[in-house]
């Protein structure tokens, strides 16, 4: 009974954490060193807006955390340069040419 009882509460932690994880930021330098693990998966980054800049269609905003910066691709109305900002969406590859690449946020705008 006791066992059966402790691998149910292993597993609800297990869960709990893994539910959690979700909930933090993902440091930009871990995205940025390993773009092709997070490819398509929704993450969160969290940092200030260092740079914000619409061009007709294109608007996209720069995050720079304590490891990083990275840009994102936004349809909302852009943030203001210095804002603490949220930011949750997806990792893909703007352009790669030869061993330069960009690797870009593409924010979901259903998510704050």
């Amino acid at each position: 009974m006791k066992n059966r009882i402790m691998r149910s509460v292993i597993c609800l932690i297990v869960l709990w954490l893994a539910a959690c994880s979700s909930l933090f930021p993902t440091p930009i330098a871990k995205l940025l060193e390993d773009p092709r693990s997070f490819e398509g998966k929704q993450v969160q980054v969290s940092g200030v807006v260092v740079e914000s800049i619409s061009i007709l269609v294109l608007k996209y905003f720069v995050v720079q955390d304590d490891t990083g910066e990275i840009t994102v691709i936004t349809q909302r109305p852009l943030p203001r340069k210095g804002e603490k900002v949220k930011v949750y969406g997806k990792i893909q590859e703007a352009f790669s040419l030869g061993d330069q690449q960009l690797i870009v946020l593409s924010e979901d705008p259903g998510k704050q």
